[in-house]
Order: C-alpha cells, then structure tokens, then sequence
C-alpha cells in the first residue's frame, strides 16, 4: 500500500474519533433536555390550541417527569383558569408559589418571573370567582415581583395580536381597589364584558 495514502488515512481516522469523542461528550447538553420539559413545550401548544384535555395529559406526564416543573404547574393552572375551574387553578397556583418561595435563588431572573406570574393568575382566579380583596394583594404581590413580567402586553404584541384591549395586572388592581373604596351599594367590580378579556400569564 502507499504509505503516502497510508499516512493520510491515518489522520482522517484519528480525525474522526476526535471529533467523535468530542460529540459523544460534548453533544448530549444541547440535545437533551431537562425532565419534563418536552412534555411542557407541547402541553403549552394544546393550550394555545384549546385542546385543553390534551395539554392537561402532557402536563400532568410532565410532572410524572420532574416532580413541580415550572412550566407543567404553570400550564395545569392555565388549563383549568380558561375551563373555569377556579378552585382547581388556585390549588395548583398555591403549589407553584410555595415551591418558588421554597427554592427559588436571588439571581434567578426565570424564576422571579415565573413567581410574578403565578401571583398575576391566582389574582385572575380570586377575581373570577368574587374575592375581591385577595386578589389584589395577589396582584400587588405580581407588581411587586416582577412588574415587567406582568405589565400587560408590549407594543409588538398589541399589533400582531390585537391584544390593545386586554387588561394589565396594575389596571386592574387600580380599578379594583378604587371600587373597594366605595361603599359596597355603588360598587361595580364585575364586567363579565372586560373580565373575558383578561391577560392570562406565563413566565
């Protein structure tokens, strides 16, 4: 044989198992990903889809995944807020945000949001179903928070999705508590009209 092309597929072999090795090492952190966190992407797309029984499914695989992921807690409490299941959304959004308070570091600009968020729809489910005064210490507790995260929908959002007539988390806590200050005959806190309307919240 020709040591010339001996020689060179001598380096094309060592070539390829360095490359080889370095795949084999390297590769697996961007291909794979945390516990949970498929199921969630697609529980996410059934929601916005309204297939709400299926997006509930890949939550709740989710959590079997990753005991209180993030996003699956998140995606279970959306679910049942745009089914009307209050009392259910609150028993899941109270376990997001004991988790949170729980583990959530001081540098963890991800999980503040995601705390702010699950404030803003506890404060939603509180609103729907009449408890007026909770759920504006829950949006007041969203504010302060993560304001940003909670704020309502940008500019860009507002012309791509026509979201200009949804509610932010600091209007309805401005309208909230000036109607808590009159006296409860000249009240008018519920505008089943504007409360449809309402911003649901993901970190």
């Amino acid at each position: 044989m020709n040591p010339q092309v001996l020689r060179r597929f001598i380096f094309l072999m060592a070539g390829l198992t360095i490359v080889g090795f370095i795949f084999w090492n390297i590769a697996p952190g961007y291909f794979s990903r945390p516990p949970g966190d498929y199921e969630t992407e697609i529980g996410s797309l059934r929601l916005e889809d309204g297939l709400y029984d299926e997006a509930l499914a890949h939550f709740d695989q989710a959590l079997k995944e990753q005991e209180n992921h993030r996003g699956a807690l998140m995606g279970r409490a959306l679910v049942f807020l745009q089914t009307r299941r209050y009392e259910e959304a609150l028993t899941e959004l109270d376990r997001l945000i004991a988790f949170l308070n729980e583990t959530l570091e001081e540098n963890d600009k991800t999980g503040r949001g995601a705390l702010a968020a699950a404030y803003a729809n506890r404060g939603a489910a509180l609103d729907r179903i009449e408890r007026y005064e909770d759920a504006l210490a829950s949006y007041i507790l969203a504010l302060k928070t993560d304001a940003e995260v909670v704020e309502g929908p940008g500019i860009v959002d507002k012309i791509l999705h026509d979201t200009k007539h949804l509610s932010s988390v600091r209007l309805r806590a401005i309208y909230i508590q000036k109607q808590l200050k009159l006296p409860e005959s000249e009240r008018r806190l519920k505008i089943p009209e504007l409360d449809d309307r309402q911003r649901m919240h993901k970190p």
